[in-house]
């Protein structure tokens, strides 16, 4: 079977429509990553707060010994 002018546009045109799916796919990929990265990074400062908080506490009751 032939390949027609016709039939070769509608490949490409799939072709690249699933190309285009699977870099939509990847952005969003990559846009869930960096939102998990700055939720992972805004728990830590949080902890590191908490922490830095705890140690002023402490060392203020010790002083005041």
């Amino acid at each position: 079977m032939p390949i027609t002018d016709r039939s070769r546009e509608m490949y490409l045109l799939h072709e690249a429509l699933a190309r285009a799916h699977m870099e939509e796919r990847q952005r969003e990929a990559e846009l869930h990553r960096r939102a998990a990265h700055v939720r992972a990074a805004r728990k830590m400062k949080r902890r590191a707060e908490v922490a830095s908080l705890r140690a002023r506490r402490a060392l203020a009751l010790a002083v005041m010994q």
